[in-house]
C-alpha cells in the first residue's frame, strides 16, 4: 500500500502500480467493484473515473483517517460507499446489499500506506520517533506497546520469526522481557535502540529494526489472517469473469496470494493411479507477476518491493 494518494496538505503520494492494478480489473462502465484498502483514495478515484452513472464502488478501510478522506472526497458521489472496517467484512457487506456473485472486480493494495508510515504518531516506522501504536484502526484493539508489555517471551519470539523472518528473534524477545521488568517499551525509539543492542550482526542493506517492526505490525493488525479470509471471500462474491487484482509489498503476503491463485487455478490434485477429476478450476491466472517500472521506481523507491498478481473468476462458478 506504500505510496497511496493523500489529501492536499498531507504527504502527496501516487499509489504504486496504479494504472496496472486498475487496468487489470478490465472495468466495465456499469460494473460493481470493491477497493478493499481505500487508503487515501488513489485507486478508488481511478476506478470511479472509469465508471458511468450506473457503476458502483464499495471501499473498505480500518483507518479512521482514511474514512474521513473518503467522506470528504467522495461523500457526494452516489456511486460510492465507504465501510469503516476490515476487508474481511467483504462477504457480509455484499450479502447485505444482495449482490453476491455480482462483483466485477476486487482490488487489494496490501500492507501499510505511506501516510501511515510517514505519520510519527502512528508508530509504524522505525525512522520516526513516536508512540508504539501500530494499529491501522486507532479506535480499537491492542497497541504494539500494550502487546509488548504483556506477551510471553515465546509468543513474541514466534511472531518475530514467522512474520518478520528475523533470525535473532529469540535474542530480541528476551531483551524485551528483560527491559519491561524495569520499564515497558513505549516509543519507537526505545524499541529501535533495544533491537540494535540485541542484534549481534547487522545487515548492511537493511536496518536492524526492519523485520521486527514488520512482524509486530502484522501481528497487531492480523494482516495475514485477514488476507487469507478476504481471498476466500473474494472467490465467493465475484461474478463470472470477475477480476482479482492484488498488490503485495513483502514476501509473506505475496507467497499467500501466489499460492491461493495457483491452488485455485488448477484441478484438484489426486494420486497418479486415480483418474483426473472432471472439474473446472474456479480461477484463471492472468499473466505473470507485475512489478513497478524504472520510471515509477525513480519517483517512488517504496515501489521496489511491490508485486501485482491478477486472476479471473471462471465463468459458471456463480452459485
Amino acid at each position: 500500500m506504500a505510496g497511496k494518494d493523500n489529501h492536499k496538505g498531507e504527504h502527496q503520494h501516487r499509489p504504486v502500480l496504479l494504472e496496472e492494478a486498475v487496468e487489470a480489473l478490465a472495468i466495465k462502465p456499469g460494473g460493481l467493484y470493491v477497493d478493499g484498502t481505500f487508503g487515501r483514495g488513489g485507486h478508488s478515484r481511478r476506478i470511479l473515473e472509469e465508471l458511468d452513472e450506473s457503476g458502483r464502488l464499495i471501499a473498505f478501510d480500518k483507518d479512521p483517517q482514511a474514512i474521513e478522506t473518503a467522506e470528504r472526497e467522495f461523500g457526494g458521489d452516489a456511486r460510492f460507499r465507504i465501510v469503516h472496517g476490515s476487508f474481511t467484512m467483504l462477504q457480509q457487506v455484499i450479502e447485505q446489499e444482495g449482490l453476491m456473485h455480482a462483483v466485477d472486480g476486487v482490488l487489494l493494495d496490501l500492507g501499510v500506506s505511506s501516510p501511515q508510515l510517514d505519520d510519527a504518531t502512528r508508530g509504524f516506522s522505525f525512522m520516526h520517533a513516536g508512540p508504539l501504536d501500530m494499529r491501522m484502526n486507532t479506535a480499537a484493539g491492542e497497541t504494539a506497546a500494550e502487546w509488548l508489555a504483556r506477551a510471553p517471551e515465546e509468543e513474541m519470539s514466534l511472531v518475530l520469526r514467522d512474520y518478520g523472518e528475523e533470525k535473532f528473534h529469540r535474542r530480541i524477545a528476551r531483551a524485551i522481557v528483560e527491559q519491561r521488568k524495569d520499564k515497558p517499551l513505549e516509543t519507537t525509539q526505545e524499541l529501535v535502540a533495544l533491537i540494535d543492542a540485541a542484534v549481534p550482526r547487522k545487515d548492511k542493506f537493511k536496518h536492524p529494526a526492519t523485520r521486527s517492526f514488520q512482524a509486530i505490525r502484522i501481528h497487531i493488525n492480523r494482516e495475514l489472517d485477514d488476507l487469507d479470509a478476504v481471498l476466500e471471500q473474494a472467490m465467493n462474491v465475484l461474478a463470472p469473469q470477475g477480476r482479482l487484482s492484488i498488490i503485495s509489498f513483502h514476501s509473506l503476503e505475496d507467497r499467500r496470494v501466489k499460492r491461493f491463485i495457483r491452488d485455485n487455478s488448477r484441478p484438484p490434485q489426486v494420486p497418479r493411479h486415480l483418474p483426473a477429476p472432471d472439474v473446472t478450476p474456479p480461477l484463471k491466472k492472468l499473466g505473470k507477476a507485475i512489478r513497478a517500472g524504472k520510471q515509477e521506481l525513480e519517483a517512488n523507491p517504496r515501489a521496489r518491493s511491490a508485486v501485482l498478481r491478477v486472476a479471473e473468476k471462471v465463468a459458471g462458478e456463480a452459485a
